[in-house]
């Protein structure tokens, strides 16, 4: 899974280790690797495990110690459980409401339309690489829009989100670090003044809701809420750019499906759920054992790091008919993408409105999309998804 070649195509492996042994103990990293999907569900669902919190860090992650991206990410939803899990969460789910998701739609077949406009140029008559005119933009400006970041600082601030998401590696780097502090400073100064520009002019985005919290009376501190939008901002487009990428690419590397798609446009949701079961951009997360269990016939202990590793889980056989096969058409197709129980996503409605207006308009206007080249994946371990994907209409 940690080699250049696993990361390229990690299935073959994780299929055998499946096979041979489900719950695997890696004393090289210290965790237990999950890799059927019962398992890993059941673990993302129990509230008897917890995301790795700040003590967790403290005790486990010396490196991080009274570094800035360490202090926002071990505070953040993203690692934070029960009461304080909820206190932040609450604020970004109801800001996140259907209702919102749903006003945003129009805006978002917009950028898309944008997005394609500029690939389309690109592409006539030649190659043009889909991550960098489409895939990587196109979710910094949706989540751009939803919190009212205008779009000359997007680009910018992509970079400095980049940067911060080297805290989902699964083992970091003193360079994954340096990066990390570096983002997460950049996006806290830049979300420190726009929320005190939406206290002075307040607009009709997420920062100006935000902004109009009261700050007591059980609200969110001014670290809190410039956290909330660093969070938002950072995880709002990282897994969404792997998500658009992976989705084009694997349906392009079966042109039946592209084909049988693009006559039955109305299978576009369910061809977004296959993509992410195939090859979805979060392969693993990690969770720690409150208590003493078992798990698939192994003895897990408290305080134990258990890996649900989502790539495996997600071509099971035992709960998916022929998984190795993409077919949009598929209807056992749950997937665990945006985790389960307490932590489920809550830009889950939000990205799937995204993919399927891209797919939608990538088979009105260019039917005859084609590969043109070898494409390029990301490196790291923390997520899957493409630094170039060259294709041609």
């Amino acid at each position: 899974m940690f080699t250049p070649e696993g990361r390229e195509d990690p299935y073959p492996a994780l299929a055998r280790l499946r096979e041979t042994e489900p719950v695997c103990f890696s004393p090289t990293v210290g965790s237990y690797f999950l890799t059927a999907f019962d398992d890993c569900r059941s673990v993302l669902a129990d509230p008897d495990f917890l995301v790795p919190d700040r003590d967790w860090c403290e005790r486990r992650i010396p490196d991080g110690a009274g570094r800035p991206s360490a202090d926002f990410f071990y505070s953040s939803m993203l690692a934070t459980d029960h009461a304080a899990h909820d206190r932040l969460r609450r604020l970004v789910v109801r800001e996140l409401s259907v209702r919102r998701v749903a006003a945003l739609a129009a805006g978002v077949e917009e950028l898309c339309a944008e997005a394609l406009d500029r690939f389309a140029a690109a592409a006539d008559g030649t190659a043009a690489d889909f991550h960098e005119l489409v895939a990587a933009p196109l979710p910094v400006a949706v989540v751009g829009e939803l919190i009212g970041v205008p779009p000359g600082d997007r680009e910018r601030l992509r970079a400095l989100g980049d940067d911060t998401c080297r805290l989902l590696e699964p083992v970091r780097t003193p360079e994954d670090w340096d990066r990390a502090d570096h983002g997460v400073t950049g996006l806290r100064e830049y979300f420190t003044g726009l929320l005190r520009e939406r206290r002075a002019r307040p607009t009709e985005d997420l920062a100006s809701a935000l902004a109009a919290q009261p700050p007591d009376g059980g609200g969110l501190t001014e670290r809190e809420l410039v956290d909330v939008l660093v969070l938002v901002f950072a995880a709002g487009f990282e897994t969404t750019v792997g998500m658009l990428g992976q989705a084009v690419h694997a349906l392009l590397a079966h042109p039946e499906q592209w084909e049988l798609l693009r006559r039955r446009p109305e299978l576009v949701p369910a061809a977004l759920e296959e993509s992410l079961r195939w090859d979805g951009p979060v392969p693993m997360t990690e969770r720690i054992a409150t208590r003493a269990t078992e798990l698939g016939g192994v003895s897990v202990p408290a305080g134990a790091s258990v890996i649900t590793v989502m790539a495996a889980a997600h071509r099971d056989p035992a709960c998916f008919t022929d998984p190795d096969a993409f077919r949009v058409e598929r209807t056992d197709g749950r997937v665990l993408s945006f985790s389960a129980g307490a932590h489920y996503c809550v830009g889950a409605a939000l990205a799937r409105l995204e993919g399927a207006a891209l797919l939608r308009q990538l088979l009105e206007r260019f039917p005859g999309l084609k590969p043109a080249g070898s494409p390029v994946r990301r490196t790291g371990d923390g997520l899957r998804g493409f630094l170039r994907l060259p294709l041609a209409t």
